[in-house]
Formats: C-alpha cells, structure tokens, sequence
C-alpha cells in the first residue's frame, strides 16, 4: 500500500476522521500495511498489545472466549469493516495491555498498523491532536462494550 492509500485509509477512520491533513500526513508516516487471508488472526486475545489497526478493506471479526464458571462459550462481539479501528487502545495511555478479545478476518483483508506508543508521542506534543483521537475513542469504546455486553446476553 503506498503512502496516499494509507493517507486515505487514514482519513476514513474513526479515530481519525476530521483531523487536518498535515496531522493525517504525520500519522501516515508513523504506519505500514499488512494484507491477511481469511480465517488468519490480526492478533489473538491474552496477547500481549502494541499495535491499533485500521480496516483499509475486508472484514474482521472480534471474538473473545468467555468463561463464567457453567456458562462458558465464544463471543462475537461485532464484525468490523473498511474504516474501522481495533487493537490496543491501553497504548495511548502508556499503559501495558493483554488484548482482550481475538481479531479474525473473514475476508481477504489489508490493514494499516500504527504502534500506539508512536501515536501517543504524537499526541503529546500536539494537544489538538490528542484530544481529538482521545474524544473519537471514548465513542468507539462506548460502543466496543455496548456490542460485548450484548453478544455476553447470547452465551
């Protein structure tokens, strides 16, 4: 993926959307991509996290195993597309993270990966930035634990 695809990628992102394009050029620069087959894990929940993804294109499953002593089982806790962000989100705080939940692709799927101490430097030094991805994220985590409730009800 070159540098405008992952500027793009970026630009429709949740965390993302909104922010000037000089800021968008930075992050860009901070990322890669990595396309997956379908059925391969992006990560696998009790991993150690380091790394936030964004959904350039194809489908991600969000599963994590559940064991509440007699109800034990697998939750799906959403299916994830193109402009959506997952990960370790405790990198932004510079705090050390197990991944809580296991990321699987059910399509062929590209993704561009941002380590999240990097972008926390970044946001650091520019407050704006910061309170941006900040605020973006308090609206997508509110939804990540609305969707595990939910798919917890179903075990």
């Amino acid at each position: 993926m070159d540098e405008r695809a992952i500027q793009s990628t970026l630009e429709g992102c949740e965390l993302f959307k909104g922010l000037d394009e000089a800021s968008i050029n930075e992050i860009s620069g901070l990322c890669l991509s990595q396309t997956f087959r379908p059925g391969e894990l992006i990560f696998q929940q009790g991993d150690f996290g380091e790394y936030i993804y964004i959904i350039e294109n194809g489908n991600v499953s969000l599963e994590r195993f559940v064991d509440l002593g007699q109800r034990k089982g697998l939750a799906i806790i959403d299916l994830l597309g193109k402009g959506r962000a997952l990960g370790c989100w405790s990198t932004l705080l510079d705090e050390p993270h197990h991944l809580m939940a296991s990321a699987i692709c059910q399509k062929p799927t590209t993704v561009v990966i941002l380590k999240g101490t990097d972008l926390r430097k970044m946001m650091v030094q520019n407050k704006d930035l910061g309170f941006h991805v900040m605020e973006k994220l308090c609206f997508l985590l509110r939804e990540r634990i609305q969707a595990a409730y939910g798919a917890m009800e179903k075990i």
